[in-house]
């Protein structure tokens, strides 16, 4: 029996801001959502929740939430609460709200995974999201001169040379995989792997034990979207097939289409860019076993950074209505 279009269940896969992104688009649409985030960052506000709390981390979590909750009234309000950044306070500038709620509210119930549960309640979000693993693990990556780096955010900011590539990702210890998070890929028509830092964002999630192998195996239509830029530290000099070479390690040749890029990147944020060795990821896509899907899904406006936030984040961005139309489009195809 053929499933009707409004039951098709979307999951999201990644963290940070371009499943943010992505999921922001997706609820505008009468479809199930859910996103598998990831649970090694290690740097900025998860630090300080990691080491002074106890906890794992939530920003990627915290973000999940408020793109997916209602942007109005008083939830409307809420979500806005959970994206402040505190610029003033002795031990607390740098810090979201939303991650302090969380993990106050971890302490009042005693346990995080149910705090995370009822956060979504309270930001009466549209969908849902599942931490990919409740084990407390770190990220290491081994570089091709031998070197090797632990932890999320030494990943993200190098200290040395940014160009060098990433031959190895692990986890150190191996994570379990969240229960909920493999009956979502299960159960999934369609599987987006979202953009986002590739090495620090999408693969931590596929390093954890059986995630690969369910996405790989799945039966869902399985959509990678291209980063816009570069990274220092992760990904220099990389063209699109080069993105994708590297996610095969992880999840074999099972992917459906990839979605890039086709719009002009804004000029003055390009220079920006340019400064920290970040340059336009080159489309040199061919015919493959994937259909090549070429968009204008880059946004036009720039993100600014808040003037407490101490990480570096990316201010040119897809469009995240333009991105989710591309999607609802290749699911209803």
């Amino acid at each position: 029996m053929k499933k009707s279009s409004l039951t098709k269940k979307i999951l999201c896969i990644g963290g940070g801001t371009g499943t943010f992104v992505t999921l922001r688009g997706l609820k505008a649409y009468q479809y199930p959502v859910s996103a598998i985030v990831t649970m090694s960052d290690s740097g900025g506000s998860n630090k300080r929740i990691r080491d002074e709390f106890g906890l794992l981390p939530t920003s990627d979590i915290r973000q999940c939430f408020v793109a997916l909750s209602d942007e109005n009234g008083g939830a409307g309000l809420l979500r806005k609460l959970f994206m402040y950044r505190f610029e003033k306070g002795e031990g607390i500038t740098g810090m979201t709200f939303g991650n302090l709620f969380m993990a106050a509210l971890s302490d009042i119930l005693g346990s995080q995974k149910e705090a995370i549960r009822q956060t979504g309640k309270v930001l009466r979000i549209k969908g849902t999201v599942i931490p990919v693993s409740f084990t407390d693990t770190n990220l290491v990556a081994t570089y091709e001169d031998g070197s090797k780096v632990y932890e999320e955010h030494l990943i993200d900011e190098p200290a040395s040379d940014g160009s060098l590539k990433i031959t190895h990702m692990k986890l150190s210890p191996k994570a379990k995989p969240n229960k909920e998070a493999l009956d979502a890929i299960a159960t999934a028509d369609l599987i987006v792997l979202c953009p986002g830092d590739l090495y620090t964002s999408l693969i931590p999630n596929l390093l954890v034990e059986d995630i690969s192998h369910a996405i790989s195996t799945s039966k869902a239509r399985k959509i990678y979207i291209v980063n816009l830029m570069t990274k220092w530290g992760q990904t220099y000099g990389f063209s699109a097939s080069d993105h994708i070479h590297i996610l095969e390690k992880y999840i074999g040749k099972s992917l459906n289409d990839v979605i890039v890029n086709s719009a002009t990147l804004n000029e003055r944020a390009l220079i920006v860019y340019k400064k920290y060795h970040e340059l336009p990821v080159v489309d040199d896509l061919k015919n493959s076993y994937f259909r090549i899907i070429r968009a204008p899904i880059a946004s036009s406006k720039l993100t600014p950074k808040g003037k407490s936030d101490i990480l570096i984040r990316s201010f040119i961005r897809h469009d995240s209505e333009k991105l989710a139309k591309v999607l609802i489009q290749l699911l209803e195809s």
